[in-house]
């Protein structure tokens, strides 16, 4: 109440927001008529102009409003020009009015611009972009695909290159000099995917001349930002190639979990029949406690639905439920109490799984072990405090223990994997299968995602319930999430007709504010309240009814679905009833823009899976604004209401009339899990009979809650992820920074000696302990570590043992060293020497990256485990990170040393054994997968892709005499053959 009032008497925060701009608005109108009066190479020349008072201290918001106007002012005088953008004519007939310009200075200002479908925000965009570009960093528009990062780039260019700026888009097929080109132009379109994946593949080049984004991070705008930081933001970018075996389990234990899942389909089937049973003697607390836990084994069970739909069942099973949570809270219960007559328990809220006692025992009773995982901390202290063991007994009791725990916590991975796939995922729902392949469907568009993969193994846990070929196992080369990506802009904004809902983790997660911007025209589209009915075929058949009674008035209709298996249900109901029309989902997306261009026609029926959405324009046809405009038919709500709102706004875009409204079931997903309990219990009140429709705001309302409380549990997700993501990103940028400056210094010999000495100091604290007293050095371990590493002989040393003090004795190994590698410089000559030193870095670093990215990988896979014990995975993941990170950086510089202090070197001509072993060093590039969260991977071809190394240099073979049963001088204990000699060979 208190709020209501504040906000009549100073207005809501968007319109306070929008006041505060109407000003700048003034002026760019005032700028604007000024402006009409100069000659077209007057008004051009305002860009060099611009430039210059930049560079001489003045700001972008000082030139804003004179800038806005020029832009303005090129809008117009080009009215009535024709260029081509995708191959067809453009007639340009748009100049910004006022509400464009109020989003453009949003834009600016680092914000989200929520503008309605068909405000013109492609438009919008190029004001903010022109002003930001002035700088001379770049700016960067961000579409959601690369047919509109075209489009746009050359709809919009014209406006660029008039007012004397360069243009240019990042396509998928591009080479790496055509990308470079195209990041050095004053403004860059593009995609996501494509600009993070050149990120990425930036930081994995081997030359700086193969670096595309020269320029850094400066200014963005985001297109369907909620799109690409929101729904997007669970797929992080990976770039991977396979590893050298495989280690799954999904085959070996596929029957097992086949049998399990039978057996309990059929268990859930007789408690029902008990349940019903219990009914008709009108005992209905312990029916309920049976339905309760048929519900827990089988949650989508098509008789337990059926149960549902009778008048008070829903509510006497959520009784029965919160009785069980206040004992479970008290300690009077526990799951494994009440639920351990079940094989296992379905969470689908959170798409989890827990086997209980009965279903380890029934999965393998021979051997009751192998769902015990050792605690690895506990069973090697006691390794280690065994006296009776020997050094190298030690390692091989070690060695046994890791892989005991390896082995079994791959097994329980498996499982987990081919539970959730049979449990929680249903073909031609989560994903279709094609051509011999699992293929995702996204949820958002209903498209299918070519080359993403569910991550940690679900992905092959379905290919193995599918009965199709599981795809060989990736290993990650280099990654990055969307969001760490973006939060590297100096500047970011967004704009989209969808943002308000999600605006508190916009704010939470990027610091970005947003603003709703009026409409040009006001909304004319009717929204109404949902129609609810108690079963889906109810709801389907009051469904086709009323695409009939639309199609008959002459009006087109667009009905909205959820998945695949829903469009193809009203297909098969519409082409029963005769009724003409089109499909566009998964299936069917070659036809995308066929379908669209005819969808506003009169009398037209197209059904979509959310996909004829983000940047198709659906045009009415003649007389259809006359009949009521595009009919929007929902057959369910969606877990996020934006998707919701985008579907209604396909209808009503700059004024039209049109109309929307939901067609729901207490059977739908969302209501099902979620707030089902109170709509029936709604529905009870007010006497609905089957067949009957229920239309009330208080269950509206109702269904919005219930998506606020999954939205709330999806921001958890993606909140989670970026903590986990955010101990990656502070390893990351330290990788990344030290192998840019190996790449790009002129000299690295710094670096190299910076690390010697570093190596050093490391071994002197180790082996003496800093002691003053030569009785008290471990001269054999010391000179096993430097003496094999920096090849410096000790034998002058303990000829003069007693003579040194700690400090002479460092400064003599030191200066030792320096000798030995200055030798070498001497011998081969400094520039071929710093080449060498940037080959080895780099190399190791890549190697050793690598190799650590797939121990993260990991460590994050088994890491929730630990939630047993009663640790906090993102804790024990924080602390096992920071040490494995420790290592990588010893072993990396290490590695270098070992490299650079023992190669050999041998001149000859480059042979083909020698070409062909160079080109196999090449990055390769073969698929990504996603790394947690069900997030998937995005797929990117480095070998169109990829910067390609051109080293016109006499090629040096190096080489190091050393056997491969020979311990790896990198010390990590390894035989030479599989270390480094893998590598070298």
């Amino acid at each position: 109440m208190l709020i209501k009032t504040i906000q009549k008497i100073f207005g809501t925060k968007h319109e306070r927001d929008i006041n505060k701009i109407i000003p700048l608005v003034a002026q760019i109108n005032h700028f604007f008529e000024e402006y009409e009066s100069l000659s077209e190479e007057a008004l051009k020349a305002k860009t060099e102009e611009f430039k210059e008072r930049l560079q001489n201290g003045e700001t972008m918001d000082d030139i804003l409003p004179e800038a806005f106007a020029v832009v303005k002012q090129a809008c117009k005088r080009l009215l009535g020009s024709t260029w081509k953008a995708v191959g067809h004519d453009i007639k340009w007939d748009m100049v910004p009015y006022d509400v464009q310009l109020v989003g453009g200075i949003v834009l600016h200002q680092g914000k989200i611009a929520e503008m309605a479908t068909g405000e013109g925000k492609t438009l919008v965009a190029t004001l903010p972009l022109y002003l930001n570009a002035l700088e001379g960093k770049g700016a960067h528009l961000v579409t959601v695909n690369d047919y509109l990062a075209q489009r746009d780039s050359e709809w919009m260019g014209q406006i660029f290159k008039y007012l004397g700026l360069t243009i240019g888009v990042i396509l998928n097929d591009m080479t790496p000099a055509q990308r470079k080109e195209a990041y050095s132009c004053d403004i860059t379109y593009g995609t996501n995917n494509e600009f993070g994946f050149d990120y990425l593949r930036d930081n994995m080049a081997g030359s700086k001349d193969n670096i595309v984004q020269t320029r850094g991070h400066h200014y963005c705008i985001v297109d369907e930002v909620d799109s690409v930081l929101i729904d997007e933001a669970r797929t992080p970018l990976i770039i991977s190639g396979p590893v050298s075996e495989s280690t799954h389990k999904y085959q070996e234990m596929k029957p097992l979990v086949e049998r399990l899942v039978n057996n309990q389909t059929r268990l859930v089937n007789s408690i029902i029949h008990d349940a019903e049973e219990l009914l008709k003697k009108d005992d209905e607390r312990h029916a309920g406690m049976k339905l309760l836990l048929a519900e827990k084994g089988a949650p989508k069970n098509k008789r337990l639905a059926k149960l549902y739909q009778e008048q008070g069942i829903k509510k006497l099973v959520q009784s029965v439920e919160n009785d069980y949570l206040r004992d479970k809270g008290q300690n009077k219960t526990s799951d494994e109490h009440y639920f351990g007559e079940l094989y296992f328990m379905v969470d689908e809220r959170n798409h989890v799984i827990d086997l209980t006692e009965k279903g380890r025992e029934n999965l393998n009773p021979a051997d009751p072990e192998m769902f015990l995982l050792p605690d690895l901390g506990t069973e090697i202290a006691k390794i280690e405090d065994d006296a009776s063991l020997s050094y190298e007994q030690k390692i091989i009791k070690k060695e046994e223990l890791h892989n005991l725990y390896n082995e079994r916590s791959e097994k329980l991975q498996n499982i987990s994997q081919l539970l959730r796939a049979y449990s929680l995922y249903e073909k031609d729902d989560e994903y279709v299968v094609q051509d011999g392949k699992v293929m995702i469907v996204d949820e958002f568009t209903g498209r299918i995602m070519h080359g993403r993969r569910y991550s940690d193994g679900l992905h092959q846990a379905i290919e193995a319930k599918e009965n199709v070929k599981i795809e060989r196992e990736t290993q990650t080369l280099a990654t990055i999430t969307l969001q760490n990506y973006f939060r590297m802009y100096n500047k970011l904004a967004g704009m989209t007709g969808t943002a308000e809902t999600e605006a508190a983790e916009f704010w939470e997660i990027y610091k970005l504010d947003v603003i709703v911007i009026p409409t040009n025209k006001p909304i004319a589209r009717l929204d109404m309240n949902d129609v609810i009915y108690r079963t889906k075929r109810e709801k389907y058949n009051a469904l086709v009814e009323q695409i009939v009674k639309e199609r008959d008035k002459g009006r087109p209709i667009l009905v909205g679905t959820t998945s695949v298996d829903v469009s193809e249900t009203v297909r098969r109901m519409l082409k029963r009833q005769g009724v003409k029309h089109n499909v566009l989902n998964a299936k069917q997306h070659q036809r995308e823009a066929e379908i669209v261009a005819h969808a506003g026609e009169p009398g037209a029926v197209t059904v979509a899976t959310n996909m004829a959405g983000r940047g198709t324009d659906i045009k009415l046809g003649a007389g259809v604004a006359q009949s009521g405009g595009l009919a929007i038919l929902g057959t369910e709500r969606h877990e996020s209401r934006r998707i919701d709102r985008q579907l209604r706004g396909r209808s009503g875009r700059q004024g039209d009339p049109g109309s929307s409204v939901f067609f729901l079931s207490l059977e739908d997903d969302l209501l099902r899990l979620f707030r089902s309990d109170r709509i029936a219990s709604v529905m009870d009140r007010l006497g609905a009979k089957e067949g009957e429709v229920i239309t009330h705001s208080m269950i509206t309302r109702s269904i919005e809650k219930a998506q606020k409380k999954v939205e709330m549990q999806n921001f958890a997700i993606r909140k989670r992820l970026l903590e986990y993501d955010d101990v990656m990103n502070q390893q990351r940028e330290i990788i990344y920074d030290r192998r840019r400056v190996a790449l790009t210094e002129e000299d690295v010999r710094m670096e190299v000696l910076d690390i010697m000495e570093e190596y050093i100091d490391h071994q002197f604290n180790m082996f003496t302990g800093g002691s003053s007293h030569p009785e008290d050095w471990d001269i054999d371990g010391l000179e096993a570590e430097i003496g094999t590493t920096l090849k410096v002989s000790f034998t002058p040393i303990r000829e003069k043992m007693g003579s040194y003090t700690l400090e002479e004795l460092r400064e003599y190994i030191r200066a030792e060293a320096l000798k030995i590698y200055e030798a070498k410089e001497n011998r081969i000559g400094k520039e071929r020497m710093n080449m060498l030193e940037r080959y080895f870095i780099l190399m190791v670093i890549d190697e050793k990256w690598k190799d650590h990215l797939y121990e993260m990988d990991i460590l994050k896979e088994g890491i929730h485990l630990r939630a047993y014990g009663q640790k906090d995975p993102l804790i024990e993941y924080k602390r096992e990170a920071f040490n494995m990170f420790e290592s990588l950086i010893h072993s990396i510089n290490l590695d270098i040393l070992g490299w650079l202090w023992k190669f050999q070197i041998q001149e000859q001509p480059m042979n083909r054994a020698e070409s062909r072993r160079q080109q196999r060093m090449q990055l390769v590039h073969e698929s990504a997968s996603g790394m947690g969260f069900d997030g998937v991977g995005e797929e990117s071809d480095i070998q169109k892709a990829s910067h390609q190394r051109s080293d016109k240099k006499q090629p040096i073979r190096v080489e190091q005499k050393i056997g491969p049963n020979d311990p790896c001088p990198c010390g990590s204990g390894k035989k030479y053959k599989k270390c480094h000699g893998a590598i070298h060979n």
